[in-house]
């Protein structure tokens, strides 16, 4: 039977997920775009108070911004650097208004599971000729919706990952849950409250944590009773603190100077190979342990330690999953952060983010799994190449369209956390670009 007067179901109305849909629309595919949220790019708003290290440049789509055109939108100036909001009021929001995605795109309607029309995951017998059956919560209660295939872009934020070292939440995580925090809060804006003159936490070493301790920084100057606190798994600053002036992601650069600054200044307190095992109320706050580590006493936790992909609304469906990094088996070597701490790493499509399931591509900040080094640049170049590969056109599916930028974090050297290293050879790409899009 043909499925062909079947829509392709887009789940996630993100920034990959609505480039999907232009993609899509541009090559004469009908997309059906579901949302979670009451608006699209729902989890962006949660970090919206965050600076991105991406211009906008980098972050808006070719065939969205061609979508918007004729709507009188103007582009912002793309060597500006917008937040999250700016990123939805100025871009995301007029996207979603625009006619051929507003008739398409169900918000409040979250994709529960999807399968194969009356086919279990064991089941082989005639499965290529199933449609795709999605499940979705929306406001009329549940239903079920057909679909000739199906992109999955529904990001991870709302899935981080666990403080506890071993994957799973330390001992006594979960009922600390009221004064534990996971990504980048608004410390200064709504969550100012919670954390003006108390004795915070921040566990991770990535730029999500770099962002709340500069935030924690700034609240510290204007509330002198806060303290600071900064936990690391490494022994070392080194290469964490990024490329500084020689990175071609520039605010990034500034704010691993910035960080470095603070620590010199003794406004941060650093401590080293921590892996958390418990968590612990005591007399004096919540203690932290590693092993026979015990950090001092703190009021609250903000843990920043990246995001796993939710796989369970895929389960009945064949995937192809790299066991370390859980994305596809294609896609891992190149972006495996056991092997690719940076070089040269590839963009990539169709071809890589392909599965047993035919028809099924994961994308966007989920295809990368639990690889913490994904640029929004990198997600629209995936929606093009799989766009490309729904419509049949292989030769475009299978060409390059993206040059990434360098990053001073390759090859270099740090001596000290502020020192300015020169930027070796290579590092071209999502490697080494790490930054707060989702």
């Amino acid at each position: 039977m043909s499925m062909d007067h079947l829509p392709i179901a887009i789940v996630g109305a993100g920034p990959v997920g609505l480039a999907a849909a232009a993609h899509l629309l541009e090559r004469g595919l009908a997309p059906l775009v579901f949302e979670a949220g009451a608006t699209a790019g729902a989890s962006i708003g949660r970090w919206g108070h965050v600076r991105m290290f991406s211009p906008w440049s980098f972050n808006i789509d070719a065939k969205a911004a061609a979508l918007l055109a004729p709507t009188g939108w103007v582009a912002p100036p793309a060597d500006a650097y917008p937040t999250g909001r700016d990123l939805l009021t100025q871009y995301l929001w007029p996207l979603a208004e625009v006619a051929p995605i507003r008739e398409r795109l169900h918000l409040n309607s979250r994709v529960v599971s999807v399968s194969r029309a009356g086919h279990d995951v064991m089941r082989t017998a005639q499965r290529g000729q199933a449609p795709f059956l999605l499940r979705v919560a929306g406001p009329e209660g549940e239903r079920d919706v057909l679909a000739r295939a199906v992109i999955d872009a529904s990001g991870t934020y709302a899935t981080p990952n666990w403080m506890g070292t071993h994957g799973i939440p330390a001992l006594g995580e979960m009922a600390s849950a009221d004064r534990i925090a996971y990504g980048v809060p608004d410390v200064l804006g709504e969550a100012r409250h919670r954390y003006a003159n108390r004795r915070v936490l921040v566990l991770g070493s990535g730029h999500s944590a770099f962002n709340a301790l500069h935030d924690l920084a700034e609240l510290a100057a204007a509330e002198p009773r806060t303290q600071v606190l900064w936990a690391i798994r490494g022994v070392s600053l080194e290469r964490i603190l990024g490329g500084g002036k020689n990175d071609q992601l520039q605010e990034r650069g500034k704010l691993g100077l910035v960080i470095g600054r603070l620590l010199d200044e003794g406004k941060i307190a650093l401590h080293t190979g921590v892996h958390v095992d418990r968590i612990a109320e005591s007399p004096e706050g919540l203690r932290l342990h590693a092993a026979s580590q015990v950090l001092p006493p703190v009021d609250e936790v903000i843990v920043a330690t990246g995001f796993r992909p939710e796989l369970g609304l895929l389960s009945e469906l064949r995937l192809e999953l790299d066991p370390a990094t859980q994305s596809p088996v294609r896609l891992a070597p190149l972006i495996d952060p056991n092997v690719h701490s940076c070089g040269t790493v590839r963009p990539h499509g169709a071809a890589e983010l392909s599965h047993p399931e035919d028809g099924l591509y994961v994308v966007g900040m989920k295809s990368y799994g639990r690889a913490p080094t994904f640029l929004m640049w990198t997600g629209y170049e995936q929606v093009r190449s799989v766009a490309a590969a729904l419509a049949g056109d292989w030769e475009a599916a299978g060409r390059v369209e993206l040059v990434l930028p360098e990053t001073g974090v390759c090859h270099t050297q740090f001596r000290r956390p502020d020192a300015v290293a020169e930027r070796g050879p290579g590092c071209g790409t999502t490697a080494c670009a790490s930054g707060r899009q989702g």
